[in-house]
């Protein structure tokens, strides 16, 4: 990419994501949302066309490509839906990349070619119900070594992923001991169906309605020590780098859902008609897009600048947090205004825009909220 500029292969990669959403998602996904229903043949088709592999070698039977090209699916996957966009992201972003980043070359061989086909499915196991942003004070999962398995304890909520019949393992975080009086925390793969590892049933969500998110407990179960991924007491390092890179792919997906916003407004503002005229002929209505129009441009900018940094291996805690914020704000905002234009029918669950509202805010939220980023971003300055 040189200048924001998106060359040829990235922009074929991009109109092909555009057409699969239009066409493919965009006519079924609303019935998929209403009913809270898992969009399974969504995903297998998306699994064909290769999405899951973006970001991964070809030896794992992915596509070869990077970070990068796999945030551009996130952004067009957004325009059309959440929902689908976060099963991508969480499958890949937070599910298969700590296994290729930390695995070694055994567990990537065993779990990332079924992944990379989105045949099956990985979660990552990090939030708990007394701890999101405080991890290591939150934390009470625990796991300890005993005959040669790890046996873990605790609970995990709101993990995506988790329940789908094709979920394959999920990723926990516990604590295997202390360090210098610190909790020593690790990454352990639990493969699905272990004993003593019990999946809750989905919650009832405002927004994502479309994906798979529930609370995971641990009863002592056991699992292979073989199954620690990555070094012992390297857990919460490993995941604030996987975290710094899922705000990126968080961005993208957030200004994908801005930019769906200006496209459906765009849209009604042509066909809608008031006093006589159409919507788009009143400046009122030609202010409010263009600033939606502005937000989801800067948004973009923001996400390409911390992906393209990330891809040529400099460092992006600052940026990847810029994005984050400044994405999740355009969404937001984008999603109030498009529902305002739309009026009484940007109430109604058939608009698109109706679940663009429902889905927004949980992107202040997920992978780090608004306040977190900004406390990022301070310290990166080196304020407080």
């Amino acid at each position: 990419m040189v200048g924001c500029m998106l060359n040829d292969e990235q922009e074929a990669l991009r109109s092909t994501v555009e057409e699969f959403a239009r066409e493919v998602i965009a006519p079924v996904i609303g019935g998929y949302y209403e009913r809270g229903e898992f969009p399974y043949e969504i995903v297998a088709k998306m699994g064909k066309l290769g999405l899951f592999g973006l970001p991964f070698p070809e030896e794992y039977g992915g596509m070869g490509g990077d970070y990068f090209a796999f945030c551009l699916a996130l952004h067009e996957l957004g325009r059309v839906d959440s929902s689908v966009a976060i099963t991508l992201e969480a499958a890949v972003g937070l599910g298969a990349m700590p296994i290729y980043r930390f695995g070694t070359p055994q567990q990537q061989a065993d779990w990332l070619p079924d992944l990379c086909q989105g045949e099956r499915l990985a979660a990552f196991g990090l939030t708990e119900p007394g701890g999101g942003s405080d991890i290591p004070g939150g934390m009470r999962t625990r796991a300890r070594l005993e005959g040669g398995q790890w046996v873990i304890d605790g609970t995990k909520a709101f993990i995506t992923n988790s329940g789908t019949s094709i979920t394959s393992v999920v990723t926990a975080l516990a604590i295997t001991g202390e360090q210098d009086g610190k909790p020593e925390i690790s990454a352990i793969m639990v493969p699905a169906g272990t004993p003593g590892f019990t999946v809750g049933p989905e919650y009832s969500k405002v927004g994502w309605r479309a994906s798979d998110t529930r609370e995971l407990s641990f009863s002592s179960c056991r699992v292979p020590a073989g199954n620690l991924l990555g070094e012992r007491g390297r857990g919460y390092a490993q995941f604030l780098q996987t975290l710094d890179e899922g705000r990126i792919a968080i961005a993208a997906l957030a200004a994908g859902l801005a930019q769906g916003c200006v496209d459906e407004c765009l849209r009604y503002a042509g066909q809608r008609e008031a006093f006589g005229q159409h919507l788009g002929s009143f400046q009122a209505i030609q202010f409010k897009i263009a600033d939606m129009a502005a937000r989801a441009h800067l948004a973009r900018l923001a996400w390409y600048d911390a992906a393209a940094r990330l891809v040529a291996g400099q460092p992006i805690k600052t940026e990847a947090a810029i994005a984050k914020l400044t994405c999740s704000n355009a969404a937001m905002d984008n999603a109030r205004d498009g529902t305002q234009i739309f009026g009484g029918y940007g109430f109604m669950n058939e608009f698109p825009v109706a679940r663009f509202y429902r889905d927004a805010k949980v992107l202040e939220i997920g992978e780090g909220t608004s306040e977190v980023q900004r406390m990022v971003i301070a310290r990166q300055l080196g304020v407080g």
